[in-house]
């Protein structure tokens, strides 16, 4: 009798930002520690995010499934060990040597399993006979997989309850999970030249076509993990202007005091008319793409961005701005200009990327056909990653030079506006004045998170006040210390015990990166699907010497500290 078959979904194997064989240390596993706050010390953020598309996949398929997230080596070599049908490598560029590696262990330690490449490293010229393979899966995975496995394909989407970041610490201090993960769909309509996921997808695909199927969604996340904020990934969430008003009209009939950080081009936010709708929607954070000052981008032409960055935080929704460095037009002279006008928007948070060729983008094609890409042998693809040095030849940089160009470009930021943290409670501030004295009551409705929000934050003042970098950072505390006081009164006595043990904490945390320790490593997660007897709760794995005393801490701050943005 045919037995059904087992699959084991993973990751490449840990450890990460490490200089070894396999990766290297201006490379880490952490998403605004690595290319947003990098440079603001303590007090950059420091979170880890699941490879979320592998429970997504898992979650909508009938074969027997585990998931395995950030393994080591050797706990991948005794998985291996356990004899599944498939095994799923899911990588991309900058771990091509690890996905390499994992496969040859596969064809040595289970011949007969059959190994499933996807991911957008798939994209890699020539992978097919680079890496041991029997399939590659290229774009979308829940159709290629139930396919591949004989199961029914037109099968209704379920979403995954999941956390959207966990390990989660701010100035030494643990932050309990609090945001959920919505993928509504993936990919995006725009296709910018320079836009891996949207050549990867084929444009937009939507798993959640309608604000009745989000709603219902979130409403599953707050009804199994007390979940009300949410990090949303998809690439232009607002884009789908009928679904976002449908949910609107949902959470507003019902009372939901849901929030979101989304991502949107100008275009999308401007062609909303009014930016009150994100404030009822409860949209808290927008990751936006502002590229150059130059509106080179169709989805930028036409747009004021300083008075849009002005208004999104003055109704209290945090602003990432996006700025692309080392484009062709740049120079020793114009890539400053662009630095210093995104700089000038006073966005919350600044990501500075480096333009970086993807295999299958237009910009990948273009920069193949005039021979400016480097030879892999000569740069490998683990050094293409964007926040270290350029992977093509440009008409003005030198490679070195283009990772002094981008450590700077940060540390300007910095100096400029202060820290990234401070920010962002300064726009949840200037937000709930927004709010508490709007005359629309729907406005007014959103005013209590921006208060709670602000006053969890407050016992941070001390520590940061102490630990301050930049005299831009101690004005920033300065003036926020004199709003918290005239706004909602001198701290309390919990307040008072709180900052105390937060600048105990961050003075810890201060050390730790003097000392240069070794990059955070995300805990190991493992979940099993229609796994008989296993049942599917997470499992995680920490690791690291001080993780009983971050567990502690954790416990006694997590009634106080919440998320945003994360």
């Amino acid at each position: 009798m045919k037995t059904k078959p087992r699959l084991l979904l993973t990751s490449v194997f840990g450890p990460y930002g490490i200089d070894d064989a396999y990766g290297r240390s201006d490379n880490k596993m952490e998403l605004f520690h690595n290319q947003v706050t990098r440079e603001q010390g303590v007090f950059s953020y420091r979170f880890h995010h699941s490879s979320f598309g592998l429970f997504f996949l898992a979650e909508n398929l009938q074969t027997s499934t585990r998931v395995l997230d950030f393994p080591t080596r050797e706990e991948f070599s005794k998985e291996v060990l356990r004899g599944y049908d498939y095994i799923g490598i899911s990588f991309i560029m900058p771990n091509f040597a690890k996905a390499k590696a994992m496969a040859e262990m596969i064809r040595k330690l289970a011949p007969e399993t059959r190994i499933v490449l996807g991911g957008h490293g798939t994209a890699v010229p020539g992978v097919e006979s680079l890496i041991p393979h029997d399939h590659l899966c290229k774009g979308e995975g829940i159709s290629f997989l139930r396919e591949l496995l004989g199961e029914e394909c037109d099968r209704p989407i379920r979403h995954p309850i999941m956390y959207s970041s966990y390990n989660r610490m701010q100035m030494g201090v643990p932050i309990r999970n609090g945001s959920g993960i919505l993928i509504p769909g993936v990919g995006c309509p725009n296709k910018c030249r320079f836009c891996a996921t949207s050549h990867f997808f084929g444009g937009y695909t939507p798993y959640l076509e309608s604000g009745q199927d989000i709603y219902d969604v979130c409403a599953s996340y707050e009804s199994e993990l007390g979940v009300t904020d949410f990090g949303v990934l998809d690439e232009n969430f607002l884009k789908e202007r009928d679904r976002a008003l449908d949910l609107l009209a949902l959470m507003e009939r019902d009372g939901r005091r849901w929030t979101f950080g989304i991502f949107s081009s100008a275009e999308t936010l401007q062609a909303l008319g009014d930016l009150d709708l994100l404030v009822r929607l409860g949209v808290s954070f927008v990751w936006m793409g502002v590229e150059s000052k130059d509106p080179r981008y169709e989805k930028n032409q036409g747009t004021d961005f300083a008075s849009l960055v002005a208004d999104l935080r003055r109704r209290g929704i945090s602003v990432m701005a996006s700025t692309i460095l080392f484009a062709e037009h740049h120079d020793h002279d114009t890539i400053w200009q662009d630095v210093d006008f995104t700089i000038g928007l006073q966005p919350d948070y600044i990501q500075f990327m480096q333009l970086g060729p993807i295999p299958g983008t237009a910009l990948w094609n273009d920069y193949e056909e005039q021979k400016l890409l480097c030879d892999p042998n000569d740069v490998p693809w683990g050094e293409r990653h964007g926040q270290d040095k350029i992977w093509f030849r440009h008409h003005a940089f030198s490679r070195e030079e283009t990772r002094t160009y981008l450590r700077d470009a940060f540390r300007r930021d910095y100096s400029t506006h202060g820290a990234a943290f401070h920010r962002v409670i300064d726009t949840a501030l200037r937000g709930h004045q927004y709010a508490s004295t709007h005359a629309d009551t729907r406005i007014q409705f959103r005013a209590p998170g921006l208060e709670a929000f602000a006053l969890m934050v407050r016992p941070f003042m001390l520590a940061s006040t102490l630990l301050a970098q930049n005299a831009a950072t101690t004005d920033l505390v300065r003036r926020l210390r004199r709003e918290y006081r005239d706004r909602f009164g001198r701290p309390g006595f919990k307040d008072m015990m709180l900052s105390v043990a937060v600048t105990a904490l961050a003075l810890v945390e201060r050390g730790r990166l003097a000392l240069r320790w070794k990059a955070r490593q995300p805990p190991r997660l493992m979940k099993d699907y229609r796994v008989p007897g296993n049942g599917d709760a997470f499992r995680f794995r920490s690791r690291g010497a001080l993780q009983s005393v971050r567990w502690l801490t954790r416990a006694v701050f997590s009634p106080f500290l919440g998320s945003r943005a994360a």
